[in-house]
């Protein structure tokens, strides 16, 4: 998208509500946009399409054209989770919907912070405040390491295959980010691979990373193999700053780190490139609890703000960036207390009840600073 100008206060929103408690988290982030766009005066437009089985069901394709072509023409999407494990073959029409669009929008980022919140003590471990800066294009992501196919195959009904794919251009462009947030954050970047027994393919991620980081000379870097740091997390995260590691690495390591500061109800996410971003759940569908008012909104909603940060700095929107910022410390205030969590967080709010709170809290904090 082209930058938006400061006079210009408008952006664009496509809204997709997945699967299982995708509707219901959607909705509930809806509102809690819809909120600040009110009070702050943002000029959002809220698009909604249709993903998943019902789309599917309706138009032949968990990701239809249209979805496709909007995707390009917003300033930023949020999307709810997706059942991918009952989608059908992709030549009936089962795309995944996240990798889709990583791939359509060439989102190469996945920013996951993991932060623990004041008055919710960490399930396991010290308290916890770092971001993972994860690879989103290629890796053991079978899905995502072929141009034509898929990445995983069986030559015979008893073998299967997969590949995996490193390259420099992908390995040295997330580096950078991983740097560059480094620098707005404690000045220390933790590369994490796997080079003892993958030489090759993370030894060309690892050279990688230490070519970029000479562009970076003020910045503390270790490196650190994935087994020992997932020990090292629980022992003692606050070691740790900026991590980045390939595809299927950092999605396992930004769980462990979200459960140690609360929960994977508590994990932002957001899928970021040089043009689009995504905001998306990091957790799953959950279709065992769905419309059943029992759903933690809380990921998509902070996945949401960090989206309106990610626009509101790209385009020195300050407005966008304040608005951010009023939805995380209402976050904070409504986890900080039994009575205000959900019930996966030992709470006893339901999903509407929790994102209305959300939505008072910025309310008030917003009439005291005023």
């Amino acid at each position: 998208m082209p930058k938006l100008e400061p006079e210009n206060k408008h952006i664009k929103l496509m809204f997709l509500e997945g699967d299982g408690i995708g509707p219901e988290i959607v909705k509930a982030t809806s509102l809690v946009l819809q909120t600040v766009d009110n009070i702050f005066d943002l000029g959002i437009e809220f698009l909604s399409r249709e993903i998943g089985l019902k789309a599917l069901s309706s138009q032949g394709s968990t990701v239809p054209d249209i979805v496709l072509k909007d995707a390009k023409n917003v300033d930023g999407i949020i999307i709810g989770p997706t059942s991918t494990n009952e989608y059908p073959e992709i030549t009936e029409g089962g795309l995944n919907p996240s990798a889709t669009f990583r791939k359509l929008l060439d989102l190469y980022a996945n920013l996951r912070p993991a932060k623990s919140f004041p008055g919710l003590p960490p399930r396991v471990g010290e308290k916890i405040d770092l971001v993972i800066v994860r690879e989103n294009t290629e890796g053991f992501y079978s899905d995502r390491s072929m141009h034509i196919g898929n990445g995983e195959f069986m030559p015979t009904k008893d073998l299967a295959l997969s590949v995996r794919k490193v390259s420099r251009f992908a390995s040295e462009r997330i580096a950078r980010t991983a740097f560059e947030l480094a620098i707005e954050r404690k000045n220390k970047v933790t590369a994490v691979h796997k080079a003892n027994v993958f030489r090759i393919s993370d030894g060309l991620f690892l050279e990688s990373l230490r070519n970029v980081r000479k562009e970076f000379p003020s910045v503390e870097y270790d490196e650190k193999i994935v087994d020992a740091m997932a020990a090292l997390l629980i022992r003692d995260p606050s070691k740790f700053d900026v991590v980045v590691t390939t595809n299927m690495f950092g999605d396992i390591l930004s769980d462990e780190a979200s459960e140690i500061a609360g929960g994977l109800g508590l994990g932002g996410s957001l899928n970021s490139g040089d043009k689009y971003a995504m905001a998306q759940a990091q957790h799953g569908s959950a279709p065992d609890i769905a419309s059943m008012n029992m759903a933690n909104p809380a990921s998509l909603i902070i996945s949401a703000a960090m989206l309106l940060r990610w626009i509101g700095k790209r385009n020195e929107r300050d407005d966008l960036v304040i608005a951010a910022s009023s939805i995380e410390r209402a976050i904070s205030s409504m986890v900080s207390s039994s009575l205000t969590r959900t019930a996966d967080l030992g709470g006893v709010l339901g999903t509407k009840e929790f994102s209305e709170g959300v939505v008072n809290n910025i309310k008030e904090n917003t009439n005291m600073a005023n």
